[in-house]
């Protein structure tokens, strides 16, 4: 079934309605009619199973069948924090394939071996909505703006775990070690090119961070931070879809 996109506010009880961008890409792409069953997610958790009855000039309505509740979504809420990468097409790369794996919130970040200055946060969001609908998800990841790699680290408490991937963390050999205690929401730091510095990772241990090596050989940044991931979303199985 094909998904699309509706904000909660364009969804009510017994109706949803389709405008913008998912409009265009329900009617021009698409070519859906009325009477045609589709799948509308709210980014919120909640998927429908919706009955067009009304395409107009510019925005479609439709009737609501049923209702799930975290659909195909993991109970384990995992945040990504990513040091910013020189090509921007690789940071591409790593949010439409975390979000298909289940990460909720992506934060890139400036350390002190970033180069780029800059983030296209608006991209990666419309990749990450993009790859939500994709993979049949219906929570939309949230990408935030760029931060400081100490803003963040202020923020471990927050969570139930927080994990740093360090080529020196040699004396955790599987994400199983640290995932024991079922932790539901994980924040997980990840370098850029050249990884973190001494400095910052001595900072994160210092902060209660689990330091977690990925394996005995150098990983670039996009393939570190989705192995990451997958290790973390795979112990966590994704909630069942409960009809309301």
């Amino acid at each position: 079934m094909d998904y699309f996109y509706a904000p909660p506010e364009k969804i009510s009880r017994d109706s949803v309605e389709i405008v913008g961008e998912e409009f265009a890409h329900l009617v021009h792409v698409m070519r859906k009619k009325e009477g045609d069953v589709i799948r509308v997610v709210d980014g919120q958790g909640t998927a429908y199973s919706v009955t067009l009855t009304s395409i107009r000039k510019k925005t479609a309505a439709g009737k609501i069948d049923s209702r799930y509740s975290s659909h195909n979504e993991s109970e384990r809420a995992v945040t990504l924090a990513v040091g910013i990468l020189k090509n921007p097409s690789k940071f591409d790369f790593l949010v439409e394939k975390a979000t298909e794996l289940g990460v909720k919130k992506f934060v890139p970040l400036t350390t002190q071996r970033t180069i780029p200055h800059h983030a296209k946060s608006d991209r990666w969001q419309k990749l990450a909505l993009a790859a939500m609908k994709q993979c049949g998800r219906s929570y939309l990841p949230d990408v935030e703006e760029l931060q400081e790699f100490s803003s963040v680290l202020e923020t471990v408490r927050a969570y139930d775990l927080t994990i740093v991937c360090h080529e020196s963390a040699k004396e955790v050999s599987t994400m199983s070690d640290v995932l024991h205690k079922k932790p539901a929401s994980i924040l997980i730091l990840i370098g850029p090119e050249g990884g973190f510095s001494e400095e910052e990772f001595s900072s994160c241990v210092r902060a209660g961070c689990a330091a977690v090596s990925l394996g005995p050989r150098r990983l670039r940044t996009e393939t570190a931070a989705i192995a990451a991931a997958a290790l973390v979303l795979q112990e966590q199985r994704s909630c069942s879809p409960s009809n309301e």
